[in-house]
Order: C-alpha cells, then sequence, then structure tokens
C-alpha cells in the first residue's frame, strides 16, 4: 500500500481527501460517499457486527434510523439529511444493549457522540465496541420549520424539493425546475432556519470519535467529489489504512489552503455559536428562574423530556414517584419537578435539543439546560476551559 507522499502507514493525526471507489455510492452520496464506503468495509470484514445509520424514510423531510447487516443495503443510507432531527445515542443504549455484546458502527453528528459519551460515563455504553465516524455538522432544521420556511421564503411547494444541504452559510434546495440559497443568517433572523440549539452549538467537528469527516476545506477539483476526513483515534487509523489498501476508497493529500479554509470554517460556526449564546442567554439571565417558573407552568407530565434525554434518564422512575414535593397526577407539575430535572443535567445538559422538540407544550426545555450547564461550567470550573465532554 502506497499513500501520498510515500507514506505507507495511516496514523492519528493524519488528514486525507477521500472518495469512494464504488460507483452506486457515488451516485447516491454527498462529498465522495468516503463515510459511507468506510462504514460498508467495515462491516463486509465484520470490524462490526452491524450499521447503525439514517435513512430517507417518505421525503427529504423525514429522516428513520435502521440497523444494517447486509453490507449491500449501506447504500440506501448516503447523502445528508438536515431535516433529520434524531439522536442515536439513546438508540444504541435502548436497542442494542449499548454495543456491550455486539460491536456497532455508526456515523455521528456532534450531539450524538456527546450523547454516547454521557451514557458511557454511566456505564451505559460501550465504547470499545463502537466505531465512530463523526461528521462536521453546522445545524439541523425541525421538518416542521422546514416545511414552512421553504414554502414562505424560497416560494416553493416543499412537496417538490428533491435535496437540501446547508453550505457556505446558506439553506440551499434543488427541486423540479431549478435550485435556490438564501443564507442562514437571514433565515434565523426572521424565526426560520436551524434549531435553536444547534445554533447554540460548540461542538462542530467531532473529533472524539474515530475519524471527523465532512466537506469543509474539500477545495480544487475535488470540490463536492471527496471527503476531508480527520483521523482521530488508532481505530480510525486501521480503518482507514485497511479501507485504502483494499482500494475501497481513494484518498490525496489535502490542500494546505484546504485545512485553512477547514479551520476558518470551524472557527466562524464557533462565533456564530457564541453570539446566539450570548443572545439567547442574555435575554433570560437576569430572572431565569422566574421565566423558568412561567414556562413549565404549562407542562402536562407526560415525562418526554426525561425519557428522550440522554442524560436525566436515570432518575426518570423518581420523578415519576408520588412525593410531597412531586405529586403523581398532579398538572401542571409540582415546581420542584423541573427543579430535580434541570438540578440532575445541570453539569451534563448536551445541548441535543431532544426535550424541547419533543414537548407537546413546546417549553424552551433545551434553553433552560444549556443555560443552566453555562452557568456552572462558569461558576465550578471558570480556570479549566472545556470539559473534553464539553458542548
Amino acid at each position: 500500500m502506497a499513500l501520498f507522499g510515500g507514506k505507507t502507514e495511516v496514523k492519528k493525526g493524519d488528514m486525507f481527501y477521500a472518495w469512494t471507489t464504488d460507483s452506486d455510492i457515488a451516485k447516491k452520496a454527498e462529498c465522495g460517499g468516503a463515510v459511507t464506503s468506510l462504514l460498508k468495509y467495515a462491516l463486509e470484514n465484520k470490524m462490526v457486527d452491524a450499521v447503525l445509520a439514517v435513512k430517507r424514510g417518505a421525503d427529504i423531510y423525514d429522516a428513520i434510523p435502521t440497523i444494517i447487516t447486509n453490507p449491500k443495503d449501506l447504500g440506501n443510507t448516503a447523502g445528508s439529511l438536515h431535516c433529520g432531527t434524531l439522536l442515536t445515542s439513546k438508540l444504541v443504549k435502548n436497542y442494542f444493549d449499548g454495543a456491550k455484546k455486539q460491536k456497532l458502527g455508526i456515523a455521528v453528528k456532534g450531539c450524538d457522540l456527546m450523547g454516547i459519551l454521557e451514557l458511557a460515563k454511566r456505564g451505559d455504553i460501550n465504547l470499545d465496541n463502537l466505531l465512530m465516524i463523526g461528521v462536521n455538522c453546522g445545524g439541523t432544521v425541525s421538518p416542521v420549520t422546514a416545511r414552512k420556511m421553504i414554502t414562505e421564503k424560497f416560494g416553493v411547494d416543499p412537496n417538490k424539493v428533491t435535496k437540501e444541504e446547508i453550505d457556505k452559510g446558506q439553506f440551499i434546495i434543488e427541486y423540479e425546475g431549478g435550485h435556490k440559497g438564501i443564507k442562514i443568517d437571514d433565515l434565523e433572523d426572521e424565526g426560520y432556519g436551524r434549531r435553536s440549539n444547534c445554533r447554540r452549538c460548540l461542538y462542530k467537528i467531532p473529533r472524539q470519535a474515530d475519524l471527523a469527516c465532512g466537506n469543509w476545506g474539500v477545495i480544487g477539483d475535488k470540490a463536492g467529489k471527496a471527503t476531508f476526513v480527520e483521523v482521530c483515534s488508532d481505530k480510525g487509523a486501521d480503518l482507514m489504512s485497511k479501507a485504502v489498501k483494499a482500494k475501497v476508497v481513494e484518498v490525496s493529500a489535502p490542500e494546505p489552503k484546504g485545512i485553512e479554509i477547514r479551520g476558518k470554517t470551524e472557527n466562524a460556526m464557533l462565533k456564530l455559536g457564541q453570539k446566539w449564546r450570548q443572545k439567547d442567554f442574555s435575554a433570560i439571565s437576569e430572572n431565569l428562574w422566574e421565566v423558568i417558573a412561567e414556562e413549565t407552568g404549562r407542562c402536562i407530565k407526560c415525562y418526554t423530556c426525561i425519557e428522550k434525554c440522554p442524560v436525566c434518564f436515570p432518575v426518570a422512575d423518581m420523578l415519576k414517584k408520588d412525593s410531597p414535593m412531586i405529586r403523581r397526577g398532579v398538572v401542571p407539575a409540582d415546581p420542584m419537578f423541573h427543579l430535580r430535572r434541570f438540578a440532575h443535567i445541570s453539569d451534563s445538559c448536551i445541548n441535543c435539543g431532544q426535550c424541547e422538540e419533543l414537548c407537546p407544550m413546546e417549553i424552551p426545555l433545551a434553553l433552560f439546560g444549556n443555560a443552566i450547564r453555562e452557568e456552572a461550567d462558569r461558576a465550578f470550573a471558570p480556570k479549566l476551559g472545556p470539559s473534553k465532554y464539553s458542548n
């Protein structure tokens, strides 16, 4: 095996442009199809027993989690779905026993990975049995918001949209008759665009995965035809080395300018996240607990915010039991119900947004959880910098 520059071994820290050699995957994939081909290779060669992936359902607004054991089926999961707002970490815990008895391959965005790490800290996921390919993520859009945005701002029937993407600061759609892009900033200033938790996210390149992949930094003749791959672990190096040797993917050295652009893109996204944090948190900072009390007064105690959270679920039974301070069957929920929930996640909220997105009463729970986490981080660890599990 010979890599660019005469190298014969892949190591942690290496960076590549990579693309699939599978013509079928190349037709369906974005950015060269390297992620799909790497997962397919891992499954074919028993590096994993199954792959947990996400595929398109009825339309581009419908993301369906799927478990794949036949490598030929992986082609159906190629491509991105920015209107798919799933969190896969709880799926690993709930349906695969935390990968304790089987090896699982999985593509993860930042919040998926943070959820996996939190569950691993709690002993609910075995990281040794996970092969994780991280994907750069600028954010996701709620399916309901996306359809409304496409109708009202793009002037296009959302049912006629065949593809969407977030690239170069724009939300771009392709539809019967053409394509159109609008700046994310302009959309979000008018209440559209990404989910609020995605706007505040500070984990754009998931380097705690085995590989970190995406289109940021791919320039020149490889733009749109290759994936930027950063090797983040020995496990990732082993996968890349074997896949290149087997000619499943081809690689070349990334352009120095591309590496620079990737860094600038990441920094720009982080600054944008900080801007949204300042905007969102400053609006509630002076009377946070009063705002929480008022908003949670709509709670119907459906427990979705507990059951879908990758952090809070261990106290679910305790919060459902009858007690003088949390009375069972009382609606709206007693204030202590939410106070205990927020206390439980105060040091580990990953800002995934599941609690807020799935709340039937539209309580901004992700905003509150993220603000409390931020406040706790500043108060208790001001000189330590971000935790390795920080979002």
